[in-house]
């Protein structure tokens, strides 16, 4: 088509002009689409991290009022704790979704021979319900009273293999645990962090540490019904008085869904923020398409002289901002994906998110918002144009 081939022509005349527009618009593109990624990559990390507590409600002893008289004093993570009644009000609210009782605290231990003392937090809990709340990378969860679990991290770092063994307690006083399992990574998590840990069965615990049945906290695993409904049931049993509460109580699908909206809002913000780039390589296309039709005045007289019509003067104009917008935007677009590789890379420290779904539609939106820039900042010269009087046109010098 003869006015596609003059936009072109126009576009070669003026190449230096036309690329410092494309620049513009490529940069526009990377930074809306490498926002866009980076914000899908943290979506998504959160997402893997916490996809194993999203079944979850957690019970913990309430820290902001009355009712001291519920809990007993002297636990290393606070001073209240839920008795054995309290555990038994939470099961049977709770049923027939499993309520598992959780010891925690920290202490003094060595690994092997000639190592220095360390600090690490230390859970217990009934074995049998080991395997409904963490996954194992080796060995086995069959530790009796005298085996233990310890986390990936924890293992790492310790360099712990399975069938170490872990003296607990200031010069070995609670005894020595052979290592049975590695924990498979968890991540972050609402309920019990594992991966820096060690975790041992509840019979041990209460022996080693003279504890009676009085637990840190309780996880209910969801397996029928909401997490929302078995919260409200706890809240309702146990916090019955307004002035005397008992425990606070966590839906861990709710705090997942206000996590994602709060990413999902940053996302949004920062994609804003990269779009105001767009926007002023915008106003630049603007500039160059007035300059070009106020360059062509007596030009596009002629061509109105002999019979061209408006839309068809129109339409040149269009084209020569869609080339701008199109070349810029796809460069932009392919170099957005580097650009959010390294930004992946340098914020979450891996770039496994990077090859998804919302990483395509992130780079999508980018060029189309970029192509969409340009056609829309090109309409106005492009009209201006179209309805140049053709006898004063002509007259232009």
């Amino acid at each position: 088509m003869i006015f596609w081939e003059i936009a072109k022509r126009n576009i070669r005349l003026h190449m230096l002009r036309s690329i410092l527009a494309m620049l513009g618009i490529v940069i526009g593109v990377v930074a809306i689409a490498s926002m866009g990624i980076l914000g899908n990559s943290m979506v998504s990390s959160v997402s893997e991290s916490l996809k194993s507590v999203g079944d979850s409600v957690i019970v913990t002893p309430y820290i902001g009022g009355e009712g001291m008289d519920e809990f007993d004093v002297g636990s290393s993570f606070g001073s209240r704790r839920l008795t054995n009644h309290n555990f038994q009000q939470i099961k049977r609210v709770s049923a027939p979704n499993k309520a598992i009782p959780v010891y925690s605290t920290s202490d003094h231990m060595k690994i092997g021979v000639g190592r220095k003392d360390i600090v690490a937090a230390i859970y217990a809990l009934p074995s049998k319900d080991v395997p409904d709340i963490m996954k194992l990378n080796a060995g086995d969860y069959n530790n009796g009273n005298s085996g233990c679990l310890v986390g990936s991290t924890f293992a790492k770092d310790h360099k712990i293999k399975v069938g170490s063994r872990i003296s607990i307690g200031t010069d070995g006083s609670k005894g020595t645990l052979r290592v049975t399992g590695i924990i498979k990574e968890r991540g972050m998590s609402f309920d019990i962090s594992t991966d820096s840990a060690i975790v041992v069965t509840d019979e041990w615990f209460e022996n080693a540490y003279t504890r009676d049945k009085d637990y840190d906290q309780v996880v209910v695993k969801v397996r029928e019904g909401d997490t929302a409904t078995v919260k409200k049931k706890i809240e309702k049993q146990l916090n019955k008085r307004k002035d005397n509460k008992i425990v606070s109580v966590i839906d861990s699908k709710a705090t997942l869904a206000s996590i994602y909206a709060t990413f999902g809002t940053i996302t949004t913000f920062v994609t804003a923020i990269g779009a105001i780039s767009m926007i002023v390589a915008g106003v630049s296309i603007f500039n160059i398409m007035m300059m070009s039709v106020n360059e062509r005045i007596k030009e596009i007289g002629i061509m109105r002289s002999i019979g061209t019509q408006k839309k068809e003067v129109m339409s040149m104009f269009i084209y020569e901002a869609a080339i701008i917008g199109v070349i810029g935007s796809i460069a932009g677009g392919v170099l957005s994906i580097f650009a959010g590789w390294g930004v992946s890379a340098l914020m979450l420290n891996t770039t496994k998110y990077l090859w998804t779904l919302p990483t395509a539609l992130s780079v999508t939106q980018g060029i189309a918002f970029g192509i969409l820039i340009c056609l829309a900042c090109g309409l106005y010269p492009a009209w201006q144009a179209a309805n140049l009087n053709p006898i004063d046109a002509l007259r232009h010098e």
